[in-house]
């Protein structure tokens, strides 16, 4: 298992659009993709469960991976949300 602290750049945080790109990011690797925001951990695979968690800007939160492809996965995650998912 790894994980990386970030905060969340986008001036909306984490709405459809932006949710919908980490979702399209993290199902790309076999392993289970999370973070964590104050008392919830949301499941980076789903929209619905990104959207719940209600990040917004400004915001820490912890991206944790753990899988066979956990190192990727965590970097690509990271960069995703760096760029901005697409804002």
């Amino acid at each position: 298992m790894v994980s990386q602290k970030i905060t969340v750049k986008n001036m909306t945080g984490f709405h459809l659009r932006p949710a919908g790109i980490l979702c399209k990011i993290a199902m790309n690797y076999k392993s289970k993709v999370q973070f964590q925001f104050n008392s919830v951990t949301a499941n980076a695979k789903s929209v619905l469960s990104v959207l719940g968690a209600g990040v917004k800007n400004g915001d820490e939160i912890e991206v944790v991976c753990d899988g066979v492809d956990e190192e990727e996965a965590l970097k690509a995650v990271i960069a995703g949300i760096e760029n901005g998912l697409g804002e």
